[in-house]
């Protein structure tokens, strides 16, 4: 009987142990679970760790997004080992001993087995050993990124750049407000000027190219100007007939002086001409008609009228005589009369920097008046150039690039000089061949990627 009871109380002693093994497994379940939903998020910058804060938001020193503290894991110090995950070899962070997740600072890259990269902020060799990420010690002079080892040719530094913002930059080693070195940004392996981009992702971007072609172009100058009323020329050129008629006169005449004077005298009356802005041919055509042109006061019941028409300093090379003219007048909009340029003033004004056109107008109808406005479009035939398209130009006020479309997904910068703008092409004078085949559209993305992949 005692045997059997010491058996009943043995069997109720491990049954209470038990029970208490699960109340107190359960009751540390329970508190750590409450002590971590009690304990505040924390979010601290990448870039500054001494900055913390209880909400998610950017870092007032860096603007840098703030990134959320993980409470629980072990955050190891290895390469690549975030919250006890191992990254893979397509995420790789530059600070290669960063433990942040999805640190901002990563590059991508995909090594073979056998295959290492060298880290560019301290030189650390960085393999593969059982498809992960690790390193295996650290560069020699001859391997980091501004050599490519023993009698190979060495790499240019172009120029160094702000680690925190790649728009700065510098042609000499310095450090920035932070402390923080600027970084040395070498000549590509593929060219100090070009650029690997996929195929894919120059779909995504949009990337448009057109080939570099020889074709006719005709630049459009656009003027103001007005109706001739020019009593003052008129009365010139009475005055010129008259000397001329002078001059035969006394060809015959026994006094040499006479006729000297009256030769004298038409000469300086045909420099007035010119002066006035009529060319050599017209004057020769005034000579032959023999009177002067009415139409510069009073263009009733003629066939043509004059416009004088003020053309810019820097157009006035372009413009020639015979060249074709549109006149549209302001009280006639939508109207266009037919014109050519006649003769060009041989002095500039040097108050408005414009040079004054003759152009006479077709005026059947009898519509233009003397001094009316108008506005005139002179067109300058430039010839067969070789011309490319104005959106693949990028201005950057000290120079001009153009990206080159090369196989191989490659795009190279190109400066070149360029002429004319005519018909939405620029006249290109040196830096382009037909051969060639530019980037129309994307240019401004591909240009911010090629910068963005020199920083890096």
């Amino acid at each position: 009987m005692k045997g059997k009871n010491k058996i009943i109380t043995i069997v109720f002693l491990i049954v209470g142990l038990i029970a208490a093994g699960f109340i107190i497994n359960f009751s540390y379940k329970f508190f750590a679970k409450d002590s971590a939903k009690s304990e505040k998020a924390v979010y601290y910058c990448p870039m500054h760790t001494s900055y913390t804060s209880n909400k998610s938001g950017d870092c007032p020193i860096c603007n840098m997004r703030l990134v959320k503290k993980e409470v629980t894991g072990q955050i190891q110090e290895n390469v690549g080992v975030t919250a006890g995950k191992e990254k893979t070899l397509e995420e790789i962070c530059v600070e290669h001993k960063c433990t942040i997740e999805n640190c901002p600072m990563a590059v991508k890259a995909t090594l073979k087995p056998g295959e290492k990269i060298i880290c560019p902020v301290c030189g650390e060799i960085i393999g593969t050993e059982n498809g992960k990420a690790v390193e295996t010690g650290k560069a020699s002079e001859a391997q980091l990124p501004e050599k490519t080892g023993a009698g190979k040719k060495e790499r240019k530094i172009i120029y160094y750049r702000n680690p925190m913002n790649p728009q700065e930059t510098s042609q000499v080693p310095m450090k920035d407000s932070m402390g923080m070195d600027y970084i040395p940004v070498y000549e590509s392996e593929t060219g100090a000027n070009s650029i690997s981009i996929s195929a894919e992702k120059q779909q995504l971007i949009g990337i448009k190219t057109e080939p570099v072609k020889k074709m006719p172009l005709t630049k459009v100058i656009r003027a103001s100007g007005k109706i001739a009323y020019d009593p003052d020329l008129y009365v010139a050129q009475e005055e010129y007939l008259q000397a001329l008629k002078t001059v035969n006169e006394t060809k015959g005449s026994v006094l040499k002086s006479v006729s000297e004077q009256s030769k004298s005298l038409s000469l300086a009356a045909r420099k007035k001409l010119l002066l006035l802005g009529m060319s050599e041919a017209e004057i020769n055509d005034l000579e032959k008609k023999g009177t002067a042109q009415d139409s510069l006061y009073l263009p009733l019941g003629t066939n043509s009228v004059w416009a004088y028409v003020s053309i810019y300093e820097y157009e006035i090379g372009l413009v020639k005589t015979g060249a074709s003219v549109d006149i549209e007048a302001v009280a006639y909009p939508g109207e266009i009369f037919k014109g050519k340029v006649v003769a060009i003033n041989p002095v500039l004004d040097a108050t408005t920097r414009t040079n004054q056109v003759r152009v006479e107008v077709e005026n059947n109808s009898g519509k233009l008046k003397p001094e009316m406005f108008v506005n005139a479009d002179i067109k300058v035939d430039l010839g067969k150039q070789l011309a490319v398209p104005d959106s693949a130009v990028i201005d950057t006020g000290i120079r001009k690039i153009v990206y080159l479309s090369k196989p191989g997904n490659l795009l190279e910068a190109r400066e070149v000089k360029l002429g004319q703008h005519a018909q939405g092409y620029y006249e290109v004078t040196e830096g382009l061949s037909e051969a060639d085949t530019v980037v129309t559209s994307g240019n401004f993305l591909v240009d911010s990627e090629s910068k963005l992949k020199s920083s890096l």
